[in-house]
């Protein structure tokens, strides 16, 4: 009898205990947290990936890449953390989910391309002499390119005692763990190896990926929720679904834009319904990120630019609203690790490789020093002299690799919110490059002047935007987050990181309908289509003073407004499209 009793008493436990762990699971959706390259990064038959996941319960699960479950013995759990190992010879890049008990988690990505940098930890930092947190052991080496850049890497790693431990094999570049315990020890390291005949520059990191967030604090305009139309946003939706219904002359191409942010909330109504194979319908916009906590944060907000669901939960993508007609955009949403601007551009490579055409960067840093327009220093997102220079070597060897081995991907970088100027590498990078491939964008907001939106004084200059001929348009600085809760307004996020995206995503679309455009050409028609801004003069104004590059006469149609030189350039979605599609007629 005891022993029949306290057999029943334990399935009636085990049921308990079922029972509450499937509640608990129910209350906690399945989401994929974290995503990141492990083990030997240098390794790249066969590649692993630890995962942080909430929501997962001990009852069986299934871990899918591309549509395809992965084998059981691919899989190793230790709780709430999966590694995986995936072999690159019988995989290809694309997303990958888990499900459990009819749950779908977040598709995150999952890059086979091979350039990871790892980061530091806490006890591996230390504050330098600009009171800026640096890494102490952990520096990157850009390899000159006559020579084998993983075999040099390596010796040069035994010559002093280091360790290579990351690497961008397309960039020449690789990471290697110092034996330094301070900043002098570092600091002398750097300098012999800067000397060795086949190094070309050695990039010191100062910066964490929590950092790099482009929003500025004061208060949007009043007139926040007009702000889409003056860069005619709904007008291009429109525009865009009803030209590519009419006859079925344009047959539109899949285009996918890479979006160098951290992570976004699945949670939220924008993005709930993008869970599991949503690749499974061809035609919708799809995204791919690592879940966030709460729908607030940067990359959730720069994610909804382009593919936050309408009418749900506070913003409205441009390219979700394309879904009835488009092609199926694919919006992936990384940043390697955070290792700073290193897994930025880590990231963007993989990402290019993995075919991205558009790569959104709502990201950027200022030089110590740098001064803003009106002679005051910059105090936000500054970066040593030394960290500069490496940043700007890393970078120019990204755009070198971009335009010879891949002249049709466009970068669209943000100017920055520091009042300050985007054209000098003596002050911000990326933004500073002179390239056909980079695309730089500035802010503005709505002015309290009652004229028409073709009107150059419908909207002034964002005053945190940066400014300079650098910058080729300026597009419409604040936008309504994504909520917690359905049909709630979401707070207004203001800065050139949500001018960004708008341009970022109408160039997806205008290539969506003409994938043969060049850079230059998408440039061309960007600024041809563009209405102005800024006061009425009859010269150009002193370099600085410029809100954009001046709208040139070549830049210019007879059916287009724009009186004045000098006047700058304002993006208009719906005349670019209409521009587009015009000069895919002429070219049939």
């Amino acid at each position: 009898m005891a022993v029949t009793y306290l057999s029943t008493f334990r399935r009636l436990s085990a049921l308990v205990l079922m029972v509450i762990t499937t509640a608990a699971s129910a209350e906690q959706p399945l989401r994929v947290e974290q995503l990141q390259r492990c083990g030997d990064l240098l390794q790249l038959d066969v590649q692993a990936f630890c995962l942080q996941v909430s929501g997962l319960d001990d009852v069986g699960f299934q871990v899918s890449l591309n549509g395809t479950p992965l084998p059981a013995e691919a899989l190793e759990r230790d709780g709430d953390r999966l590694r995986i190992s995936i072999n690159s010879a019988e995989s290809q890049s694309g997303p990958l989910w888990i499900e459990q008990h009819e749950q779908t988690s977040n598709p995150v990505w999952v890059s086979l391309k091979g350039s990871n940098v790892i980061a530091a930890t806490d006890q591996e930092v230390a504050k330098n002499m600009d009171g800026i947190t640096t890494y102490v052991g952990l520096v990157s080496l850009i390899i000159e390119e006559s020579h084998n850049g993983a075999a040099e890497a390596q010796r040069l790693a035994e010559k002093y005692d280091a360790e290579v431990v990351g690497m961008i094999p397309p960039l020449n570049t690789y990471q290697l763990r110092l034996p330094a315990n301070n900043l002098d020890e570092r600091d002398a390291l750097v300098l012999r190896l800067g000397n060795e005949v086949s190094v070309d520059a050695v990039v010191t990191e100062e910066s964490g990926a929590e950092e790099s967030i482009e929003s500025e604090t004061s208060r949007p305009p009043d007139a926040d929720d007009q702000e889409w139309a003056s860069n005619r946003f709904l007008d291009a939706v429109n525009y865009y679904q009803r030209r590519l219904h009419m006859g079925g002359d344009i047959e539109t191409q899949p285009i996918r834009i890479g979006v160098i942010e951290r992570e976004v909330d699945f949670d939220a109504p924008d993005f709930a319904d993008y869970l599991g194979a949503c690749r499974a319908d061809s035609q919708r916009t799809c995204v791919y990120a690592r879940d966030a906590a709460k729908p607030d944060g940067h990359g959730t907000t720069v994610a909804g630019v382009f593919a936050a669901a309408w009418n749900e939960g506070g913003n409205s993508g441009f390219l979700r609203g394309l879904d009835d007609v488009g092609p199926g955009f694919d919006v992936i949403v990384d940043r390697n690790s955070d290792a700073g601007i290193t897994a930025n551009v880590a990231a963007s490579v993989n990402l290019v490789e993995d075919g991205v055409r558009v790569l959104n960067w709502s990201w950027g840093i200022h030089r110590v020093g740098a001064i803003d327009i009106n002679g005051k220093e910059v105090d936000s997102l500054v970066r040593s002299g030394i960290a500069m220079s490496g940043y700007e070597e890393l970078l120019e060897e990204f755009f070198l690799w971009l335009r010879e081995e891949h002249p049709d991907v466009v970068v669209v970088n943000s100017a920055g919110n520091a009042s300050s100027f985007s054209g000098s590498d003596e002050y911000r990078l990326p933004s500073s490059f002179v390239t056909d491939q980079l695309f730089v964008v500035g802010g503005h907001q709505r002015s309290d002047e009652d004229v028409q939106i073709a009107d150059p004084r419908y909207v002034v200059k964002r005053n945190a935007s940066n400014i300079d001929m650098r910058v080729d348009i300026m597009a419409a600085a604040c936008v309504r987050g994504s909520t917690a809760v359905e049909d709630e307004q979401g707070e207004a996020h203001c800065g050139t990181s949500y001018a960004t995206p708008l341009v970022a995503g109408l160039l997806a679309a205008m290539m969506s309908i003409d994938p043969e455009l060049t850079p230059a050409q998408l440039r061309m028609l960007l600024r041809r289509s563009a209405m102005t801004i800024g006061e009425e003069y009859d010269f150009e104004p002193t370099d600085a003073d410029d809100l954009t590059a001046p709208i040139l006469p070549s830049e210019r149609t007879n059916e287009l407004n724009h009186p004045d030189i000098g006047l700058s350039a304002r993006l208009d979605m719906y005349k670019a499209l209409d521009l587009t599609v015009q000069s895919l007629s002429r070219d049939r």
